[in-house]
């Protein structure tokens, strides 16, 4: 049995969290299927955000004061990586210095631990070593539409992941 590789996309209302929050969050485990997908959408934490960043995420301050609350969500996001994984769970995303920042102040500040421990893997970079060049980026190998919806951006990087196995010979085990 291999590691259980979890994709994670988030959209948020500023640049860091606490401050700002993590308006809502895609998880997909990386597998063949690409079907078993985690979605959480999460009311503010903070009066502040900022305009611009906010409306990537396609809802209003309005509309995102309606959210779950993050507690419960991230409660419900940590019972759903414990359903699906028997071994450890690693965190991965296409910019990681972004989306791991979030997700785990939202697992520390909320539920007191976080599944995947201390460390994240980055998409970006795991290509630019497979191609031995820092210039080159993976997001022609997505498949979906990378809407900011982001359970649609974390199944096009997952996509991405398994062509880079299945193309690049990329040694990794689902």
């Amino acid at each position: 049995m291999g590691m259980a590789y979890i994709m994670v996309d988030i959209e948020s209302d500023g640049p860091i969290p606490g401050d700002y929050s993590m308006i809502s969050f895609g998880a997909v485990l990386v597998e063949e299927q690409l079907d078993n997908i985690f979605y959480g959408k999460l009311r503010p934490i903070s009066n502040k955000f900022i305009p611009n960043a906010l409306a990537v995420s396609g809802y209003t301050r309005e509309e995102t004061l309606s959210f779950d609350d993050p507690k419960q969500v991230m409660a419900d996001f940590n019972s759903w990586i414990d359903k699906i994984c028997k071994d450890r769970p690693v965190f991965i995303s296409d910019n990681n210095g972004f989306d791991w920042m979030f997700i785990c102040w939202y697992f520390h500040h909320f539920i007191g631990t976080n599944p995947f421990g201390f460390s994240s893997q980055n998409l970006g970079s795991l290509y630019k070593g497979l191609e031995k060049d820092m210039l080159k980026t993976f997001k022609h190998l997505r498949k979906a539409k990378h809407t900011h919806n982001p359970v649609d951006d974390a199944k096009g990087n997952a996509e991405a992941l398994l062509t880079m196995k299945q193309d690049m010979r990329l040694k990794i085990k689902f």
